[in-house]
């Protein structure tokens, strides 16, 4: 019944383009976008670096409203240039990992209905993501995006809004054979008081079974592990003094066992961030503590996971999240200039101080920075780098790791 709804979504979505695209001039536009990226990793406990080199397209369409329908469908293919390193699925075990295997897929076939201003119902293969990915999102980061087989109803009234979602299946980030078949419940409702106070509140039943043919026992642990319910309250605002912009964000979520899980637990997440810009530098400080009980941590199954805990990735686990089993306190500073030129040159650094929410041990110390440029409208070249130090001997291993790339967007 899941593949047949997926099926009919795009089949339809197809056989209404043609038709659309004659209704109006507008109405039809092609989508592409390219990123050709070189990853490096250096990683203890490796006799050999990770060096990859990964080229990733989507190409598709996308129509513009018409008789209150839309309609999006993308394919998406990343391919290996060069494969020195582990994608979890070539067998290249000897290298540090990097999760971005060869795949060609379906990435969105989607139609959405808009019968008043304020809903919008969507079906079929989507992106979705929730406030700020935390616990539910696309894992963009990564060259195979994340996306959902769902049901969506996008609805509200004035400063009230509402999402709630029905995911029959997760189209993860490290290939088809490693996608969960989902019987999974999102509720994300908010109230906008002001610029200076947003409050969301949200509920999550997740419960997955692996997806592959053959699974393995990992494959099928992984995924009863990644069966959870959480709940949460998030509050972010801003207010401008004279010519300084002040920011904030504080949120809490609480985090159980869920359906076919084979642990017992209640966690919790708790985060709080200030910022404060002016003209074209920003400055923020963000703590956020992940709990753990000495066996299992706080997991966000279903998260965009690079970018929090550092962008070494080194918290992460097969799930795709990043844990720890006796949790993680992470203390960050993040600096950001955006230069005021027509290339729109960008600099972020970014410290992290990281130890246990159980035993209150020190973990490691990581440091990263990225800039970016705008090379023309629609080209664009990045430079990261981020070094995760360790200080225990129980902690991940220590890593380093550099990224350039340069993306095209039609």
């Amino acid at each position: 019944m899941k593949t047949s709804l997926l099926t009919g979504t795009a089949v339809l979505a197809l056989g209404c383009a043609a038709a659309v695209s004659a209704q109006a001039d507008d109405a039809f536009k092609p989508i592409w976008e390219s990123n050709l990226r070189v990853e490096t990793v250096e990683q203890k406990g490796f006799a050999e670096d990770a060096n990859a080199v990964t080229w990733r397209n989507r190409v598709g369409f996308q129509t513009g409203p018409v008789k209150k329908l839309t309609f999006i469908v993308e394919l998406e293919n990343t391919t290996a240039i060069v494969d020195d390193y582990n994608s979890t699925l070539n067998g290249h075990t000897t290298y540090p990992t990097v999760s971005d295997p060869e795949v060609t897929e379906l990435n969105r076939a989607q139609v959405a209905w808009a019968p008043t201003a304020s809903t919008t119902v969507t079906l079929g293969r989507q992106r979705i993501v929730l406030d700020d990915g935390r616990f539910v999102g696309n894992s963009g980061w990564r060259q195979d995006e994340q996306t959902f087989d769902a049901l969506r109803l996008d609805t509200g009234k004035g400063k009230f809004k509402v999402t709630a979602a029905y995911v029959s299946r997760v189209n993860r980030v490290i290939g088809d054979e490693k996608n969960w078949n989902s019987s999974s419940y999102l509720l994300n409702a908010s109230y906008e008081f002001g610029p200076s106070l947003k409050v969301v509140g949200f509920a999550h039943s997740l419960s997955f079974t692996t997806d592959a043919d053959t699974p393995t026992v990992a494959d099928r642990n992984n995924a009863r592990a990644s069966s959870v319910s959480i709940a949460g309250v998030r509050a972010t605002g801003s207010r401008k003094v004279n010519n300084i912009t002040l920011g904030y964000a504080a949120q809490y979520a609480s985090e159980s066992d869920g359906h076919d899980n084979p642990q017992n637990f209640r966690l919790e997440e708790k985060m709080v961030e200030v910022s404060a810009g002016y003209k074209w530098v920003t400055g923020k400080v963000n703590f956020e503590s992940l709990g753990g009980s000495g066996t299992v941590g706080f997991v966000s199954p279903i998260g965009t996971a690079h970018i929090f805990q550092g962008w070494a990735d080194a918290f992460s686990s097969t799930g795709g999240h990043k844990t720890f089993v006796n949790g993680i306190n992470d203390l960050s500073y993040t600096a950001t200039v955006n230069f005021p030129h027509k290339l729109k040159p960008s600099l972020s650094l970014v410290w992290h101080d990281y130890s246990t929410t159980r035993l209150d041990q020190k973990i490691g110390t990581e440091w990263g920075a990225v800039a970016t440029v705008a090379l023309t409208p629609k080209f664009s070249l990045m430079l990261k780098h981020a070094d995760f130090e360790r200080k225990n001997p129980a902690a991940p291993a220590s890593r380093a790791k550099t990224w350039i790339a340069i993306s095209y967007k039609y």
